[in-house]
């Protein structure tokens, strides 16, 4: 079906869930996008998930809510919320404000054509701590060399792409952070259409 299905992984987000889905929802109704927003929560410890329903639940938010037992990951967050999607095109986003998710829409409008469009963080406004600049750096160079290509953010949790690729390479997955990595390496090195369009990054909530 087409649409977007927005995937916001959260654990311990207590402080920036809730404006997080409203965020999402109001910015997607807005730009006159089917969508829907699947939230999943990692077995937090905190408030996230009482802060949800004290919103009055995830209906009331716009989304549907995914629960884990147990603490798996945020990639696993991930392939549990792919296995519910029901459009054609995902998103992935962080629940703690550091991605400006009022550029979900265009994001999902360059995909015209494409298999995926990630946000790179490069920026006027981009918050990155100093000490993962270095290792930053170093991990897009290495990555450009192998994919033969230059890559300017490698592992962005603000990117849309089609389900077909996020499926094709499921048993590749990782169920932690380096499942944006993985998806990134295999979508260049198997000939997939990829977009880079420039974001800002702001310091988390919370």
């Amino acid at each position: 079906m087409k649409g977007l299905s927005v995937i916001v992984p959260a654990y311990n987000e207590e402080g920036a869930i809730v404006e997080t889905l409203r965020d999402i929802g109001r910015i997607l109704s807005g730009a006159g996008i089917p969508h829907e927003i699947l939230v999943v929560d990692d077995c937090s410890t905190d408030g996230t998930v009482a802060r949800i329903m004290e919103a009055g639940g995830p209906e009331a938010l716009g989304a549907r809510l995914l629960r884990h037992e147990e603490n798996r990951g945020y990639g696993a967050s991930i392939k549990t919320a792919s296995r519910s999607a029901s459009y054609d095109v995902l998103c992935i986003t962080d629940s703690d404000g550091t991605y400006p998710n009022a550029r979900i829409p265009d994001l999902y409008r360059l995909m015209e054509g494409r298999d995926m469009v990630v946000g790179a963080r490069v920026g006027k406004n981009v918050h990155i701590p100093l000490l993962r600049r270095a290792p930053k750096a170093f991990i897009n160079a290495l990555a450009s060399y192998v994919a033969a290509r230059r890559i300017p953010d490698l592992n962005s949790g603000l990117r849309v792409f089609t389900k077909e690729l996020f499926d094709r390479f499921f048993s590749l997955y990782p169920d932690g952070f380096s499942l944006t990595s993985t998806i990134t390496l295999a979508a260049l090195t198997n000939g997939y259409r990829v977009k880079y369009e420039k974001i800002d990054y702001f310091k988390r909530e919370g």
